[in-house]
């Protein structure tokens, strides 16, 4: 199994940064498609415009969204991933899989703030099996795009049963840290502190990181 941390670069909202980091072999692109957040993609791009990039990692990202918009935005945009960011049930995941292209891959976010590990390990086991991925984040009232980190060693006191991803304030400063963590995370996914402001990438502080990944 190789070692080499993947890269998810989330935020995105300009198609000549998209390609750079396509040639940069960013391995996951994420589109955030919750209103709400200053880098909602629709302001910027169509799903057409989504469609058309041509990339396995296209990663859709979800608040607390209609279902049925999912799936369409999932089709019509060409995702391979689907982020569940808010409060989705067990129930809402086990009908969005049914219907959901099954090539398709879901990640669940799993938001991490004052829970003791014991709180934090049931709610991993009460996850529904059809998903694919978790994705660990810092909690917050906006659902995620804090810039914060957690206390990355809460992970290291628990059973992480699927692959996961790591999220939170991840910055150049702080990376390193993650050797410290037993049980690696396949990728780490960075946003804000990569950014010259919302939406609008840092390419040079992304390019610095990548030799840090191998």
């Amino acid at each position: 199994m190789e070692n080499q941390l993947k890269l998810k670069v989330c935020g995105l909202t300009k198609l000549d940064q998209i390609q750079e980091l396509i040639d940069l072999k960013a391995d996951f692109l994420g589109f955030i498609f919750y209103d709400k957040s200053p880098r909602f993609v629709l302001n910027h791009l169509s799903l057409e415009h989504i469609s058309n990039i041509e990339h396995s990692g296209k990663v859709g990202v979800f608040v607390n969204e209609d279902l049925e918009n999912i799936i369409e935005i999932a089709e019509k945009a060409n995702l391979n991933f689907i982020q569940l960011h808010g409060d989705e049930t067990d129930n809402f995941i086990s009908e969005l899989r049914e219907k959901l292209n099954p090539e398709i891959k879901i990640i669940k976010v799993i938001r991490i703030g004052n829970q003791t590990p014991d709180e934090l390990q049931k709610t991993i086991n009460e996850q529904p099996k059809t998903i694919n991925y978790l994705l660990f984040d810092t909690d917050s009232k906006a659902f995620g795009g804090t810039g914060q980190t957690f206390d990355w060693n809460i992970l290291n006191e628990i059973e992480i049963p699927i692959p996961y991803l790591l999220s939170g304030g991840i910055s150049p400063e702080n990376n390193h840290q993650i050797t410290t963590i037993n049980h690696q995370p396949i990728a780490l996914d960075i946003n804000s502190k990569f950014e010259i402001e919302p939406g609008h990438k840092d390419l040079e502080k992304i390019k610095n990181l990548l030799p840090l990944l191998k």
